[in-house]
């Protein structure tokens, strides 16, 4: 199972949002800069604030790539206040 999560760092008040299937391996590789060129190297306090199950790798990226191309603070907030809202996003593709 892929999970859609989002990442948040105190230290820069900055959020990551990625996929996986395995987020333990994937916020310790983020905390340990284990990724070249990663936007996540600005910080080694990564927290995990949001964790979405997904059907499959496909539903997982395509939440992603929609939360990436939104560009917003705010819209993130709201996801992780209401993460129906992804529910409603995949309905609607």
């Amino acid at each position: 199972m892929h999970q859609l999560y989002i990442l948040y760092s105190p230290s820069s008040a900055k959020f990551y949002v990625g996929e996986t299937y395995n987020i333990n391996e994937r916020i310790l590789k983020h905390n340990q800069h284990s990724y070249a060129g990663s936007f996540t190297k600005i910080a080694n306090d990564w927290e995990l604030v949001l964790l979405f199950n997904c059907q499959n790798k496909e539903e997982a990226v395509f939440l992603e790539n929609f939360i990436k191309r939104m560009k917003s603070k705010n819209f993130i907030k709201k996801i992780i206040a209401n993460p129906s809202i992804l529910e409603d996003v995949l309905s609607k593709k």
